[in-house]
């Protein structure tokens, strides 16, 4: 019950950290629209020097977030009982597995697909594009691959901590 809990706080805190950023500047997600939305963003003039900076920022934030999100989950397990490497592995994936599935359906296929507010100027055409539905799932395919390094450092550091 404990872990359902968590997993519910999870998903609320990752909506109030992604959506309102999305909402105020639909370019600071640009690395992780669609490709061929990302690709007209790229030809349009007044895009021109922002994309590359989004896209280095955004990637600087997922490996920062690799980290941070590997020690708080690691907390998380280790002051929910878990004293193991495996228990803590299993704990944070968990939790990394419910939260990705949740952004997957309901953020990504629920709000991002069809929200027209997070359609980046000039871009306003392209539903198709927005509404991909694979491109999502593949994302949500790396997301449990990431979720599986955050889990493993979890892992580490609960049973360092342990030792």
């Amino acid at each position: 019950m404990l872990i359902l809990i968590q997993c519910v706080v999870c998903c609320i805190l990752f909506t109030l950290i992604i959506l309102p950023a999305q909402y105020k500047d639909p370019l600071c997600m640009i690395a992780s629209y669609p490709p061929a939305v990302r690709k007209r963003v790229a030809e349009l003039p007044q895009y021109k020097d922002v994309i590359v900076k989004k896209e280095k920022k955004h990637l600087g934030k997922k490996l920062f977030g690799v980290f941070f999100f590997a020690i708080v989950l690691a907390a998380l397990a280790y002051f929910s009982g878990c004293r193991s490497f495996f228990d803590t592995f299993l704990h944070v994936f968990t939790i990394f597995f419910v939260v990705n599935l949740y952004d997957m359906i309901v953020l990504d296929w629920g709000v991002f697909c069809h929200s027209k507010k997070l359609r980046i100027p000039g871009t306003e055409d392209m539903d198709k594009e927005y509404a991909d539905k694979l491109f999502h799932a593949k994302g949500a395919g790396i997301g449990c691959l990431l979720g599986l390094v955050v889990a493993l450092l979890s892992g580490c550091v609960v049973h360092l901590a342990s030792l």
